[in-house]
């Protein structure tokens, strides 16, 4: 395989909205970022990374037969890549990122597992259930409770703004399940993502939040009117567009902690993810 087949399989495009979760999981459990922490983040952020990538793989490996059928241009139905060899490297993968997780305290190690057991549900049932948003939910949820422990602990405002990251993704996966069809089915699911802005309008205490949460309400809306136009490659956007948002949730919530300088790297990631998606595709 070339570099671009590996970099396909992992949807890397999407590793910064990974990151900013890790930055707003750190925040939101109290935690400041001395420069003695850089460290522990750093390897924070590599352990999450490894989760993601890892579920991507597993995610092409499971849906292969699936894929032949709906998604001939993915690696493994052209041939690019062998069925068992990325099933090798996506659970080696996640057992690498759980080492480095226990590296950092027990607590973390075993949120890290709960997360890699939460991927593999995911890839293993998405397809044969209409709950898998709520497991993908689970799995990005499980990104702030991670960090949180590497950071310190949980606290009330961490699961405040995991919610509100967990209906994020609820909603966005649901739509992503209508993209092989291009096409949107029933609506009402997506109301879910109306909670985001309800919690970030909640932790709101500056003028930099309110512009941050304009920002993701107005891009998240945006984003929904592209699944209802019924133009060929609408959904595909939205369900990019609504990934990429996902950093932008972040920043409002690192906002709420008072982090300005982490909330900027968060809205980094969303700018980030925008340009690596014409790169490498983010679905």
């Amino acid at each position: 395989m070339n570099w671009r087949t590996w970099l396909k399989l992992g949807r890397v495009s999407n590793l910064p909205t990974v990151w900013s979760n890790g930055l707003a999981g750190w925040a939101l459990s109290g935690a400041a970022l001395p420069m003695s922490g850089a460290g522990d983040l750093a390897l924070l952020l590599l352990a999450l990374s490894l989760f993601y990538v890892a579920g991507m793989y597993l995610n092409d490996a499971f849906d292969a037969r699936i894929d032949a059928r709906e998604r001939a241009e993915r690696p493994i139905p052209l041939g690019e890549a062998g069925r068992g060899t990325v099933f090798a490297l996506g659970f080696a993968m996640l057992a690498l990122g759980a080492l480095i997780a226990f590296a950092l305290g027990a607590g973390v190690g075993l949120a890290g597992l709960a997360l890699a057991g939460m991927v593999v549900l995911y890839d293993w049932l998405h397809k044969r259930t209409v709950l898998s948003p709520l497991i993908m939910g689970a799995c990005r949820l499980l990104t702030y409770v991670t960090a949180a422990f590497a950071a310190g602990g949980l606290t009330g405002a961490l699961w405040v703004g995991a919610a509100g990251l967990f209906c994020h993704v609820v909603g966005l996966t649901y739509a992503a399940k209508q993209e092989a069809y291009d096409r949107i089915g029933a609506a009402w699911p997506l109301a879910v993502m109306a909670v985001p802005v309800v919690i970030g309008a909640a932790m709101l205490d500056s003028v930099f939040g309110a512009l941050l949460l304009a920002a993701y309400a107005g891009w998240s809306v945006w984003a929904l009117s592209l699944l209802f136009r019924r133009r060929p490659g609408d959904v595909p956007r939205a369900v990019v567009s609504l990934i990429a948002a996902v950093s932008l949730f972040d920043a409002v919530m690192i906002a709420g902690t008072g982090n300005i300088s982490l909330a900027l790297l968060a809205v980094a990631a969303f700018g980030a993810t925008l340009v690596l998606q014409r790169v490498v595709p983010g679905t």
